[in-house]
């Protein structure tokens, strides 16, 4: 008989053969994984090293800047603590001579810093005290002085927002002037200034 005509040989064989087959289809499978993952990982390499780096900062951006040694200045001012304490120490003089009248501080730059309007002042005594504050800062000098320097110079009076009566007078330091404080209501502008020095004269203490 041929020996390769036995059908229990040919069963034989074939199942020898298909543990070999399976084997080898492991090895390629795990093979093709191991590329596949090799390939995956080279490629996210290659993504990352392509991926665009941050912008840098833009070329020709202004840098921040400050202004040079020479082109500012420092300049003192009242707090308003301190006008309030004046003013208030003004409208005392006032009551304690029984006098009713209104009390303004301003400071270095005209602004008002406080506004005080004593009980039964007139309402024009609101805004004088205001424009005789500010034109005795202006000029670092009480009013009354500036009152004999419109024989001189008689538009002075015509400068907006100021008011050459006695009343006003200026507070200082170091000699030059950081506010101003006025006073309208008194029966005479002599009055008017004596209660604006006291308030002055609250801020030496």
């Amino acid at each position: 008989m041929n020996p390769t005509s036995n059908p229990s040989s040919h069963r034989s064989t074939d199942r020898a053969a298909r543990p070999a087959a399976s084997r080898r289809g492991r090895i390629l499978a795990g093979t093709a994984a191991a590329v596949a993952l090799l390939g995956a990982g080279t490629f996210g390499a290659v993504s990352a090293a392509a991926a665009p780096a941050a912008p840098a900062a833009q070329a020709g951006a202004p840098a921040a800047t400050s202004a040079g040694k020479g082109l500012t200045r420092t300049t003192t001012h009242l707090t308003l603590a301190a006008a309030t304490q004046a003013a208030q120490a003004a409208l005392d003089a006032a009551k304690k001579a029984d006098r009713q009248v209104s009390v303004a501080v301003v400071d270095r730059n005209g602004s008002v810093l406080v506004q005080l309007r004593g009980d039964g002042a007139g309402p024009q005594s609101y805004e004088s005290a205001v424009r005789k504050a500010y034109a005795a800062v202006s000029w670092n000098a009480p009013t009354s002085e500036l009152v004999g320097r419109l024989g001189q110079a008689p538009t002075l009076k015509d400068i907006p927002g100021t008011l050459f009566l006695a009343g006003g007078a200026p507070v200082r330091a170091e000699g030059a002037p950081v506010a101003g404080i006025g006073v309208a209501g008194a029966p005479s502008g002599a009055l008017d200034e004596q209660f604006a020095e006291a308030g002055v004269r609250a801020l030496g203490k």
